[in-house]
């Protein structure tokens, strides 16, 4: 069959739940026997998020195949449990870089460059491309921003081609938009969204679905209203109220009959009959009364939650399959080098310490891991927390403060952390890091490999530094278990302390790869360490898919 394409465009506000949106619609669909992928397009001109601080665009979410890009293509593959790859994420920068890349060349053979067409044709080829490099059978196309925004102009007239390119019959578009509630009056008011649908019209593109979103049910009346000014049919007007949970979210859209209308309009029929029955599971199981645990989450982003968004979601992968609820404590590191919050470590369940970049609030995350290693508490450091885990050794092995990444002091006596040999005279910083998927072997009788239970995993990089094997020997001989290493040997990926309940740090970031249908088993060793250390009680909860198979991360 010719491949479909669903758009999904925002109005109103930025940040109204199109990626989510998209993600569910993404898991009906899949449901229903057919291929899916998802693709973001992100109007800024930064080439990805790799630069970029995380208060400006939250965490960067890293593919198999190294690309740093969006956080939504974490909701993507958490809600539709896929893997996707770099043509799934698309920016003004990269589609400018490649365009202006081919003009110096000559390919437009003296041509003069303008946004319409060249611009536009290689928009929609990078569209092309998901079907065609992961086997989609229906793609979902999300524009970032807002209807309205400059910036998404170029990517809203390749949209509106796109449906002459491909036939009316093989496109769709979805408009997710805000309804605000006027609190003196105790209204909901509608006219936002028709001032947004009426910009979207004025490009050239007629919605065929609006998905309404409002803290508020919308009664009756309001879908009418919608639907006469913004000429679509009723049943295409899809209340979308604020769910208390995100995974209620896709059965909250197979319930408006949302899957239906859209195979009916792209001429498709399913092939199976969608089994929601764990994935309800899972939600009741969240709703759940559980007994809580708090887990430190040692930050320098933690203003910002979505710059964690991933980690968050691992843990509570981790703790709704173990039957308990966590509760993160969000502490800045650099309070933390002010003697501040060490009481609500202390009295923590368990503390984690994420990846990050940069020097600020770094010794109050080496503070955390000692505190960590000398009073048990169970911990787990990602990628910079492996790193300062090994610092905090090695500042208390050797007796000697001065131990440290040079990454943060490049004239420290005993550089335990130090950057990787061919990052040596690299000078860009976008794009230029350990990037994606690489292979790590498990030792044997180690908290890593009973957790994974196989010998070997792959899992996804995004760093620079790297252990120093200058003091692998001395570690070991002092309480450090190298758990996880590359099969050639020569690079740490996993560490873990003998002496300690659970201590562990990975070189890589395990939060990409859990799902909600199947946590990682990282985070689930450590969840269920950090109840131990609490005398919480588990009680663990298992899907009737995974009865019958064996644990596969991946």
């Amino acid at each position: 069959m010719p491949t479909k394409y669903i758009f999904y465009t925002g109005g109103v506000v930025s940040s109204v739940g199109k990626g989510v949106t998209a993600a569910a619609t993404g898991r009906l669909l899949k449901e229903r026997g057919f291929a899916v992928a998802v693709q973001k397009l992100d109007p800024y001109i930064n080439v990805d998020p790799g630069t970029m601080s995380p208060y400006q665009h939250g965490e960067v979410y890293v593919l198999d195949d190294g690309a740093e890009t969006d956080l939504d293509l974490g909701h993507y593959e958490r809600f539709i449990d896929i893997r996707l790859n770099r043509v799934c994420n698309m920016t003004t920068g990269q589609i400018y870089a490649e365009v202006i890349s081919k003009e110096r060349r000559g390919d437009y053979l003296g041509g003069t460059i303008q946004v319409i067409p060249h611009i536009t044709n290689e928009i929609k080829r990078r569209i092309a491309m998901v079907s065609k490099t992961t086997g989609a059978e229906i793609v979902l196309v999300e524009v970032g921003g807002t209807v309205g925004d400059i910036e998404s102009q170029p990517f809203l007239e390749a949209l509106r081609q796109l449906r002459r390119d491909v036939g009316r019959e093989n496109t769709l578009y979805i408009h997710v938009t805000w309804l605000p509630y006027i609190g003196a009056t105790g209204e909901i008011k509608t006219k936002p969204t028709q001032h947004s649908v009426a910009q979207l019209r004025a490009i050239g593109i007629t919605p065929d679905m609006i998905v309404a979103r409002s803290d508020y049910p919308l009664n009756r009346e309001i879908i009418e209203k919608i639907a006469q000014f913004c000429d679509v049919e009723k049943r295409a007007v899809i209340s979308m109220v604020t769910a208390s949970n995100l995974y209620e979210v896709p059965l909250m859209l197979e319930e408006a009959g949302v899957a239906e209308f859209l195979l009916e309009k792209l001429g498709l029929q399913s092939r199976r009959t969608p089994d929601w029955k764990d994935w309800k599971r899972l939600v009741e199981q969240v709703h759940k009364p559980k007994p809580k645990i708090k887990i430190a989450l040692i930050g320098k982003y933690v203003e910002l939650h979505d710059a964690y968004m991933s980690v968050r979601e691992a843990l509570n992968h981790a703790a709704l399959h173990l039957g308990v609820e966590v509760e993160i404590i969000w502490i800045h590191s650099a309070d933390l080098e002010k003697g501040k919050h060490l009481d609500e470590i202390r009295s923590a369940a368990g503390i984690l310490i994420p990846g990050g970049f940069g020097s600020r609030g770094i010794e109050g995350k080496i503070a955390a891991a000692r505190i960590a290693r000398t009073e048990k508490i169970p911990f787990l450091g990602l990628c910079l927390g492996m790193q300062l885990m090994c610092v905090e050794f090695a500042r208390h092995i050797l007796k000697d403060e001065r131990a440290n990444s040079t990454e943060f002091d490049r004239t420290t006596p005993h550089p335990v952390i130090d950057l990787m040999p061919d990052q040596q005279h690299i000078t860009d910083m976008g794009g230029t890091m350990r990037l994606g998927l690489y292979p790590c072997q498990l030792q044997p009788d180690t908290i890593a490999r009973h957790a994974y239970q196989q010998e070997l995993v792959e899992e996804r990089h995004r760093h620079r530094f790297e252990f120093n094997n200058a003091y692998r020997q001395i570690f070991e001989e002092n309480g450090m278990v190298f758990s996880g290493i590359s099969p050639n040997g020569l690079l740490v990926e996993i560490c873990e302390l003998s002496d300690h309940p659970f201590m562990v740090g990975t070189q890589f970031h395990p939060e990409f790869l859990s799902r909600p249908n199947r946590p990682h088993p990282l985070f689930k060793a450590f969840v269920q360490a950090a109840c131990e250390h609490v005398g919480v009680k588990v009680q663990p909860f298992t899907n009737s898919k995974e009865k019958n198979q064996k644990l596969d991360y991946t």
